[in-house]
Order: structure tokens, then sequence, then C-alpha cells
């Protein structure tokens, strides 16, 4: 029997069948892993927290979860219509025989408006979709600048958070 690992997803193929074999993260130590429904989980109260904030529980984290994944969906419609809204404002935003400038400038300004909405769109999904992805690899809760705990309760409130208070406050000063 041969067994031949990839490194980009870590897995391990056996004379021909693939099982997976989790990855180790960065995931504090004790951190048990296990597959449910073909993605790794992590075991709730091994998630970092604040200090003094009590550890996450399940049903905490499957509330989040649920929460990022309504988002997910949410989000993606949205981007699919403001794309179907500009393919037709590109169409219809030429200056064309019989329009005058107000409804050129119009036009442009709706497609503006609608560019804006859906790369912001794009962002807030690729931001929901990194948390769902910390979730999974057991590092939800750690603030991407300092490495220190973010705090159950400002994930709870806005779950796709990367940095911890102090961070974005230091953020939102420069």
């Amino acid at each position: 029997m041969t067994t031949k690992k990839t490194a980009t997803a870590g897995r391990t193929a056996t004379a021909g069948a693939e099982t997976d074999s989790l990855p180790t993260g960065t995931a504090s130590p004790g951190t048990t892993k296990t597959r449910s429904r073909g993605r790794a989980t992590v075991r709730p109260e091994d998630l970092p927290v604040r200090p003094g904030e009590d550890p996450w529980t399940a049903e905490e984290l499957d509330e989040v979860r649920t929460e990022l994944e309504q988002e997910v969906e949410r989000l993606s419609g949205q981007i699919e219509t403001s794309n179907a809204e500009l393919v037709g404002l590109l169409r219809d935003g030429s200056d064309g025989a019989g329009r005058d400038a107000a409804d050129v400038g119009s036009t442009n300004f709706e497609r503006d408006h609608e560019m804006s909405l859906a790369n912001n769109a794009r962002v807030m999904l690729e931001q929901s979709q990194l948390a769902l992805k910390h979730i999974e690899q057991g590092t939800y809760g750690v603030c991407d600048n300092c490495g220190q705990p973010i705090g159950k309760g400002r994930l709870q409130v806005f779950p796709r958070a990367t940095l911890c208070v102090t961070c974005k406050q230091r953020e939102e000063r420069r």
C-alpha cells in the first residue's frame, strides 16, 4: 500500500482512495478537531477569549456560524443582483442618439452607485467567508494585528471582526 501526501489540502491518498487528515493549524494546545459534514470543527471551549470572559459554548458558536452562513448567502444574492443591474446600466449608459446629457449623467451616477454597493458586498462576503474559515481552523477570535483574543462579546455583535478593540481604535486614528 502506498501513501502520498499533498501539501495543499492536507489529504492522504492510500492506494487510490483519499482520506482526510486534519491539518495541524494554529489552535491552542489541546484543541480537538473532528470532521462534521465534511468540515473541521473545533471544540468551542478551545477558541480564544479575553481574560474574564466565559469560554464559548456550542450554542453560541453555532449561532455565530449560522449568522455568518446566512450573511454569505444574502451577500452572494445581493452581488448577483447588482451584477445583473450593472449589465443593464452599462448597456444603456452610452451616449446614444436621442439621449441628452442629463439622462447619461443620471445613468452614470446609478452605475457608479451600483458598483460601489457591489464592491462593498464583495468585501463583506470575503470577511464572512474568512470568519467561517477561522471557525473551522480554530483561530476564530484571534486579532490579525496583535494575536491577542478579540473578545467573545465583540464577535457576538460583529462576527466578521478581525481586530481587537485596541487595534481597531489604532487603525481608525490613522
